[in-house]
């Protein structure tokens, strides 16, 4: 028998506004579209909800999915990823961007994140720098500068 899982708004306990899980994009809602923070409640798959650290999750830089590479031998752009850092006990999650998340907020991150770089020890993500402003900018608000 197939139970459909039911969907849950809830408060972003960073900046308690009221979140609808139900944004374009997204299957588990697992962040503030208006401050990107998280909670953390994820452990092996995304949407388990196994986790019982619970700590906040920053938003601490960006990256990009890995897409693979095309017919002739160019990697492809693949779309921007949040990088999160758990607060309570420092591990590192990625979470796709949703629909509804604020455009300005993300570039904020991405700024901060070149201002003061995170570092992140042990994993293969790639960190966006200076050099992927335009794509970002591109991929956010549909222009290149």
């Amino acid at each position: 028998m197939y139970i459909m899982q039911q969907k849950i708004n809830f408060k972003c306990v960073h900046c308690g506004k009221n979140v609808s899980v139900g944004a374009i994009g997204t299957k588990n809602r697992n962040h503030c579209p208006y401050c990107l923070y998280s909670k953390h409640v994820d452990r092996d798959v995304s949407g388990d909800r196994r986790e019982t650290c619970h700590g906040l999750m920053k938003p601490v830089s960006l990256t990009f999915k890995e897409e693979g590479i095309d017919k002739y031998g160019k990697k492809k752009q693949g779309e921007i990823i949040l990088i999160h850092l758990c607060e309570k006990c420092g591990d590192i999650s990625i979470n796709r961007i949703a629909g509804d998340d604020d455009n300005d907020m993300i570039l904020e991150v991405f700024n901060n994140s070149i201002k003061k770089p995170v570092e992140i020890t042990g994993s293969s993500i790639n960190l966006l720098s200076q050099k992927d402003e335009k794509e970002i900018i591109a991929q956010l608000f549909g222009k290149k500068n």
